[in-house]
């Protein structure tokens, strides 16, 4: 996985050389869980703003890394570098699936670092491996459930993928190169107030209203009659998969950190 260059200074840092921001070098443990009101095991439903009651029986989401920043900075998402500009302080490049109806805390597989300084930005990278690769056949986003609205029922599945499914295409033909895969696997900025401290652990949340905020389940491909169900397009072409992963993406209302220290 492609890592940020500020991860050349913490390896310094921990060695007690200079040119770091001047914070302490901590070691942390880092998690990720669905939103606290979920029941691990039951079913998490939900009202959207397009009155639909959504009612999740399954939804896993995979991350392949996270950032935090301590500048305040737009997205990536348009013709910028994938990397912000300012400090990233904290980092956790292990790969994680994610049960995103269960409220209980789960382990990525190792450590994160990070330096003491507040951060202001968060960073998901949702990706199986490199950042940049064309292609990437990791499911990203898993969904089944049913959404129901003025007594009609749409029961639905789904499996999100980012690779070359997912490109842009350059407004500048002379710049090819503009908009990289990174930018759809990258989703930032996500507001953050966070300060690491050591004994802490940093924890992920994922709340599937979010993702689901802006779906149109009416507009969805029907996939099968016997019995009858739904199936969100891998491709962006219809409505209701484009807003899934715009919400998949969202840098406000699906994630949010917290820095939690053992009392």
């Amino acid at each position: 996985m492609v890592r940020a260059a500020w991860w050349v200074a913490l390896s310094f840092a921990s060695l007690g050389c200079s040119g770091t921001t001047g914070g302490d070098v901590v070691e942390f443990q880092a998690f990720a869980a669905g939103p606290p009101d979920a029941i691990a095991g039951q079913t998490y439903s939900f009202q959207t703003g397009r009155g639909y009651g959504v009612h999740l029986t399954r939804a896993r989401i995979h991350m392949g890394a996270v950032y935090l920043n301590r500048s305040v900075q737009t997205s990536v998402g348009d013709d910028t570098s994938c990397m912000l500009a300012g400090t990233y302080v904290v980092e956790v490049t292990s790969g994680l699936d994610v049960d995103v109806l269960s409220p209980e805390l789960q382990a990525f597989p190792s450590d994160g670092v990070a330096t003491s300084d507040e951060a202001k930005t968060g960073e998901v990278w949702l990706t199986g491996g490199d950042v940049n690769a064309e292609n990437d056949a990791t499911v990203i986003l898993y969904v089944e459930g049913s959404a129901e609205k003025d007594g009609v029922t749409f029961p639905f599945d789904g499996a999100v993928t980012i690779g070359s499914n997912r490109a842009l295409s350059s407004s500048d033909p002379a710049l090819p190169g503009a908009k990289p895969m990174c930018k759809q696997r990258i989703v930032s900025p996500i507001p953050v107030d966070v300060r690491p401290t050591r004994g802490g652990q940093l924890v992920v949340r994922v709340d599937p209203r979010g993702i689901f905020a802006n779906v149109e389940f009416s507009a969805m491909a029907k996939s099968a009659d016997d019995p009858l169900r739904y199936r969100f397009r891998d491709d962006g072409s219809d409505q209701p998969s484009r807003n899934l992963f715009y919400g998949l993406r969202a840098g406000v209302g699906t994630y949010s950190f917290d820095w939690e220290v053992s009392p």
